[in-house]
């Protein structure tokens, strides 16, 4: 797997939700800060504004993507003045996969595509810790084919309801997700970008190599075996990659793998021995020894405690609710 997508599988938990909202002026709404989620809105139809916790209202139009990765409050709004009400669509909260409403009163129609994502906050990975508090992508003609057509499927999924309807909105937003994050870091670099992971995977080496590492982590990697796949040497690597991840290659490495094993310990009953090959160490005591380091409490534990706690895993919050 590619490093986005590793990411991403291992961070999400559960299922998401979504909804469909008509929105009739006038309107506004305030949708809380939820650690632990991320989430997103699309405008289908017609405009509104969005309120930050602090800056500028920013104009939203038709097709205009914004993206929350940390799960922080804002307002949506027919107006840039307007007092926003209390939550009152809250897909996380729903038991349906996916929901329409209509919200306000008898004025002009504004009509948004929301979506929410449980992320586990024990797997928290520096990729997406490093982007901003909101991402807008305003639509341009031309920009990100293929995010505004899984917008238009999804839209048209949750407005129209069919046979199949929930496999294929399931689908649809693991595809926006990914589809958001890959429109954000395919943007030209600007300055808040020049570091961190942007710019690591805009940098061919440092590339290569997180790549590398992530297509088979169990390898016996090295610096000098990963220098080798960046095509640098072993000291210009190094540095290369520390300045731009955060962290040495090695100690990205074994933090990679042991997030891994915790991904492998919740998701499947493989025994200890089988998790510690997969993910590079040569004997369950080492595997138990670097996990607890890690985590806190050895692998068993690790796993019996997921399995209790439910998808979101171990020590995990007992509810949440998210942003969309």
């Amino acid at each position: 797997m590619d490093v986005l997508s590793d990411v991403i599988a291992l961070m999400r938990s559960g299922r998401p939700r979504s909804a469909r909202v008509a929105w009739h002026g006038p309107w506004a709404q305030r949708f809380p800060s939820v650690p632990g989620s991320a989430g997103f809105q699309v405008i289908l139809r017609g405009s509104c504004w969005l309120i930050p916790p602090s800056g500028d209202p920013v104009a939203l139009g038709v097709g205009d993507v914004v993206f929350f990765p940390h799960g922080h409050g804002y307002v949506l709004a027919d107006s840039p003045s307007a007092t926003p009400a209390e939550p009152v669509c809250d897909p996380l909260e729903d038991a349906e996969l996916f929901v329409s409403d209509f919200v306000g009163g008898h004025g002009p129609v504004t009509v948004t595509l929301c979506g929410g994502y449980r992320l586990d906050p024990r797997h928290s990975h520096p990729l997406l810790r490093d982007l901003p508090e909101a991402i807008h992508l305003p639509a341009r003609f031309g920009h990100h084919p293929e995010l505004r057509a899984a917008v238009d499927l999804l839209g048209n999924e949750i407005g129209n309801p069919r046979p199949g309807a929930d496999i294929i909105v399931l689908a649809l937003l693991d595809m926006l997700l990914l589809y958001i994050l890959r429109a954000w870091f395919d943007e030209p670099p600007e300055r808040a970008r020049a570091t961190g992971w942007a710019a690591a995977l805009a940098d061919p080496p440092v590339s290569a190599a997180l790549h590398a590492v992530h297509r088979d982590p169990a390898h016996p990697w090295t610096v000098q075996t990963l220098a080798a796949e960046a095509g640098l040497s072993r000291a210009a690597f190094s540095r290369r990659f520390t300045a731009l991840v955060g962290q040495p290659p090695l100690t990205y490495l074994t933090w990679w793998r042991l997030t891994s094993a915790a991904g492998l310990l919740r998701a499947s009953d493989a025994p200890l021995g089988e998790v510690a090959g997969r993910v590079g160490y040569t004997s369950e005591f080492a595997f138990a020894n670097a996990f607890k380091r890690e985590y806190g409490i050895a692998p068993g534990r690790y796993r019996r405690e997921a399995v209790i706690g439910g998808a979101d895993g171990p020590a995990a919050p007992a509810a949440r609710r998210t942003n969309r």
